[in-house]
């Protein structure tokens, strides 16, 4: 969808439905604060599992109060991929990361030419800020492999957008562990720290550098503290009309699993699922600032995760409890199937969203870059975001918005398209973690293409691709034309950064009759 489009969408909306009070779209901007979460699945929250075992009181809180989405989808079952996808509002597949994700060594991902949701909100008036997990990979000061910490890092969040940054470079299992404060490193390492997974099977972490103010199981605390500092900071810019935008990927449920007190031992299930419930009381503390403030109402908070949930938490014990992190779904992280990148995502903006609203239309992270676009009221066409498409709709309580269909993409690169209720994955397992996996599927026989109803068999338990062989080829055919085409919206052909395949080995794209 071109961004004229966008606007066009979002006036309507306003001239509709109205917006609460003396606020407007153009004079009284939303902060936003976009909260993403690691490794928590859409089984792991109430809000999305009305089976779910963990308590999560102040995410379900957020859900009576917001919109919460149960056809959400991260553009990868993996950490950076979702991270590129999410910032761009552009498939990750498009970028030269094929497959996997970064290490905490990697040089940056996103170039400073690729337009990010910090700069679009930059460009609309907002103080831009990100605070947490980064995992898009930035520039260290290498001298033969090895890191000088004394020097600035370069190329990190600040060329994508943020006028300020805070966080760490990779996983919270990733060396090096430090903290970064606008490119300088806050604290040069003078020693190296790891757990093994024999010494805590919940909270290992690999062994390499760590500073003195670096402690893992005070990691996900502070960076709540610094968010909280943050906003307080920039409470009377956003009253007086500069609003910020605050970007917080959460290092947690993903391990290291290290919950402290009182939240140690506080589910009667297991580390993961206390984890879970700390993460669910800090997003309680976030919340409670934005009040305390006075800045609830005019704030915009999205809250999702960045891919299913991981098998480190335990599967089994959690089986025992009655809990699934992947609630009614296949799968879990890495894997191309629902479980691995259908995840919570719960949106509040008082006054301008019906609370306590669920809807079960489709949405993709990319589309929150097309939604912030229109919110924030950029006046000319901004580049990026081209395969996003705004949410808007479901704000003002439609079931559906211009969104038919998206793409998915597992930890191994492999690929799957949906269209309405049909899904095609483009692999003979998982993709990914889960049984099968491919080296076995292939070996075992499988098909190399699975075709699943959704609206009849959500838990993909039936290949369908033998009875409906139309389908399978238009969905191949659609896939062809998104990748082509650079963009899955409408507008002119971009290219993307690599040359893109997706079938896999023996199988060809049908020709047209």
């Amino acid at each position: 969808m071109g961004n004229r489009f966008r606007f066009f969408l979002f006036g309507l909306w306003a001239c509709t439905v109205g917006l609460a009070g003396s606020n407007s779209a153009a004079d009284d901007k939303p902060n936003v604060i976009l909260v993403m979460a690691d490794d928590l699945g859409i089984g792991d929250i109430s809000p999305t599992n009305p089976n779910c075992k963990i308590a999560t009181p102040y995410l379900q809180q957020l859900a009576d109060e917001g919109l919460t989405f149960f056809d959400a989808h991260t553009t990868s079952s993996v950490c950076t991929p979702t991270r590129y996808g999410l910032l761009t509002g552009r498939y990750n597949w498009r970028s030269r990361l094929s497959r996997g994700v970064l290490s905490g060594r990697s040089e940056h991902l996103i170039p400073a030419e690729r337009a990010t949701l910090g700069h679009l909100l930059r460009d609309s008036g907002y103080h831009t800020a990100m605070i947490g997990k980064w995992h898009l990979g930035w520039d260290w000061h290498k001298e033969n492999k090895t890191i000088d910490f004394t020097k600035p890092v370069l190329n990190g969040p600040d060329i994508n957008g943020f006028d300020y940054y805070y966080g760490h470079c990779g996983s919270l299992d990733m060396p090096p562990y430090v903290w970064v404060d606008t490119g300088q490193v806050t604290a040069v390492p003078n020693r190296e720290e790891g757990v093994t997974s024999k010494e805590d099977s919940y909270g290992w972490y690999r062994k390499g550098p760590i500073g003195s103010d670096f402690h893992i199981p005070e990691v996900l605390p502070h960076l709540f503290d610094k968010s909280i500092s943050y906003i307080t900071t920039h409470r009377d810019d956003a009253k007086r009309g500069k609003p910020f935008f605050l970007y917080l990927p959460l290092p947690a449920p993903h391990t290291p699993i290290v919950p402290i007190a009182p939240f140690r031992d506080a589910s009667g299930i297991n580390p993961y699922a206390d984890f879970v419930m700390q993460v669910d009381h800090l997003m309680g503390r976030l919340l409670d600032c934005l009040r305390e403030q006075g800045l609830e109402q005019n704030t915009l908070v999205i809250f999702t995760s960045d891919n299913g949930c991981s098998p480190q938490a335990n599967f089994e014990l959690l089986e025992e409890h009655g809990h699934d992190p992947s609630g009614i779904y296949r799968g879990h992280k890495a894997d191309i199937f629902e479980g691995g990148h259908r995840v919570p995502l719960i949106v509040k903006w008082p006054g301008h969203i019906q609370p306590g609203k669920v809807t079960r239309g489709l949405a993709c992270h990319t589309d929150v870059y097309a939604t912030l676009e229109a919110i924030a009221g950029n006046s000319e066409e901004f580049a990026g975001g081209e395969d996003g498409f705004s949410l808007v709709p479901f704000f003002q309580g439609k079931e559906h918005s211009v969104r038919t269909g998206l793409v998915s993409h597992s930890i191994d690169g492999s690929f799957a398209i949906r269209e309405g209720d049909w899904k095609l994955c483009l692999c003979y397992g998982s993709g990914g973690w889960s049984a099968p996996k491919e080296k076995q599927a292939k070996t075992d026989g499988f098909p190399p293409l699975q075709l699943f109803n959704l609206s009849k068999d959500p838990s993909e338990k039936q290949n369908l691709a033998e009875h409906f062989p139309e389908k399978v080829t238009e969905l191949l055919r659609l896939l062809d034309d998104w990748v082509k085409n650079g963009r899955s919206t409408h507008g002119r052909q971009l290219a993307n950064d690599r040359e893109v395949t997706f079938l896999p080995k023996g199988v060809t794209l049908p020709t047209a009759n």
